[in-house]
């Protein structure tokens, strides 16, 4: 009888797999909107871009390797990003007051143009974006610690 620890992986590929899927479509779709459609992100769009672009490589590496302790790398990757995306919406949403933001002399984020499905904001869709991602790596590590 073998007493050495096995995590539970059950479904932990699945999860890492919609993770990773959920970061190359929005990594793909930011890609197209700047690139494509030559839309120039703003200052705090740039930086969500930061801590979304590297949860590409990370994610699909663990999702090859079937690595689920890749929550310890790429939950605080995330985390930092939602961070930066909240704020961004308190921003967009004027919750926040004009005199300290921080992407005022750059391109803005609250044109017609900057939104997708029928009036949904970019930044609001990063919010949700990075929201998900850490719902699956909260649960991934769950699934793994237990």
């Amino acid at each position: 009888m073998e007493t050495t620890y096995q995590p539970r992986q059950s479904g932990i590929w699945a999860l890492l797999l919609c993770a990773w899927l959920l970061a190359l479509i929005s990594t793909l779709a930011v890609l197209f909107v700047g690139e494509v459609m030559g839309q120039v992100p703003c200052v705090l769009c740039w930086f969500q871009r930061a801590f979304m672009f590297p949860l590409v490589l990370v994610l699909g590496v663990a999702c090859c390797m079937s690595d689920a302790g890749v929550w310890r790398y790429a939950l605080p990757l995330a985390v930092m990003g939602w961070l930066i995306a909240l704020y961004h919406n308190l921003l967009y949403f004027g919750l926040i007051p004009e005199s300290i933001k921080p992407c005022g002399a750059g391109p803005s984020c609250s044109g017609v143009d900057m939104t997708i499905f029928s009036g949904v904001p970019l930044p609001l869709l990063s919010l949700g974006v990075f929201s998900l991602l850490i719902v699956l790596l909260v649960l991934i590590r769950r699934r793994f610690t237990v």
